[in-house]
Parts: C-alpha cells; sequence; structure tokens
C-alpha cells in the first residue's frame, strides 16, 4: 500500500477549527478502510474516525458532534469543530490492513500509517 500523506495541521485557538487531508491512491479508499488517529504525549494512540469504502463511519464519544471524517476521490477529510485543548495532538491516518473490512475504532485494524500533522489548540 502507498503511506498516506497527512496535511492541515497547525495552531488554532479553543473553540475553532482545521481541517485535515490524508492523500493516497484511489484505489487505496475504494478498497480499505481508513482511520484518524491521534496521539498526545505520554497517552496512547486514539483512533478518532473511521470510513470505510462504502462511506460508512464511526466516531469516538469525544469527538462526536464536533468531527466529520469525509472522502473524496484521493482524500480522505477530518473536519475538526469546537476544539478544545484537549485535543491538542498529533494526527495521523492509518488505512486498515485488510480489504473491505467495516472500518472499526480499534487501531490493530490498521497497517499503514502516515507521518501525522501536529495540531495544537490553545486555551
Amino acid at each position: 500500500q502507498v503511506q498516506p500523506v497527512e496535511s492541515g495541521g497547525g495552531l488554532v485557538q479553543a473553540g475553532g477549527s482545521l481541517r485535515l487531508s490524508c492523500a493516497a491512491s484511489e484505489d487505496t479508499f475504494s478498497t480499505y478502510a481508513v482511520g484518524w488517529f491521534r496521539q498526545a504525549p505520554a497517552k496512547e494512540r486514539e483512533c478518532v474516525a473511521t470510513i470505510n469504502q462504502s462511506g460508512g463511519t464511526a466516531y469516538a464519544d469525544s469527538v462526536k458532534g464536533r468531527f466529520t471524517i469525509s472522502r473524496d476521490n484521493a482524500k480522505v477529510y477530518l473536519q475538526m469543530n469546537r476544539l478544545t485543548p484537549e485535543d491538542t495532538a498529533v494526527y495521523s491516518c492509518g488505512v486498515a490492513s485488510r480489504k473491505f473490512t467495516i472500518g472499526t475504532l480499534d487501531a490493530r485494524e490498521y497497517g499503514t500509517w502516515g507521518q501525522g500533522t501536529q495540531v495544537t489548540v490553545s486555551s
């Protein structure tokens, strides 16, 4: 699989918004589920949102109602609204290891990762 490439991170004030992008091949997104993950210092990696090849989505409780995952031909996006300092982390996208999975929030389902993009939310 082609390694995905993330972009769109940055510094934003609490209450603000950011949109992250994850670029890979069209074949990837039509075949594999993709998840957005985040990892803050001294914390475990957390899956915040997933989208499968059929467009089905799933969200962690911590971001429901604030984050939206979507997809077009060759990118998966994470629209993040009403950001809080607790959202500060390195965000990366992961591609499922097997084709046509449902796209759960379990990180063990994903095997190809991007380098990540830093999101910092100031109070």
